[in-house]
């Protein structure tokens, strides 16, 4: 959490772009975690497939949930299914040469 905190003084911020489906059994039991990561202050934009196709191609994803990892707008990790929450935290505290 003190490397986060870190990243966002130096504006230096992890942000994840989360792809879910209303329909989808894996992202309803996992968005519960997704929004507790929000309420810490993670950087975090939710799109549903079906109502936000365009960001969908643009991030070429597949399945849901996909869970695609930037810093400064680049991608450094991407992964679908479901993870635990503490790996999902742990991946946006990432910083280069960690």
């Amino acid at each position: 959490m003190l490397k986060s905190l870190r990243s966002r003084l130096l504006n230096q911020v992890n942000k994840l772009q989360y792809f879910t489906a209303k329909w989808c059994g894996p992202c309803r039991f996992f968005k519960p975690h997704i929004l507790e990561l929000q309420e810490e202050g993670y950087d975090i934009e939710i799109h549903d497939i079906d109502e936000s196709p365009e960001k969908s191609s643009e991030y070429q994803v597949m399945s849901v949930p996909t869970l695609v990892f930037e810093r400064d707008t680049k991608v450094y990790a991407r992964t679908s299914g479901v993870i635990p929450k503490s790996e999902v935290a742990k991946a946006l505290d990432w910083e280069p040469g960690s």
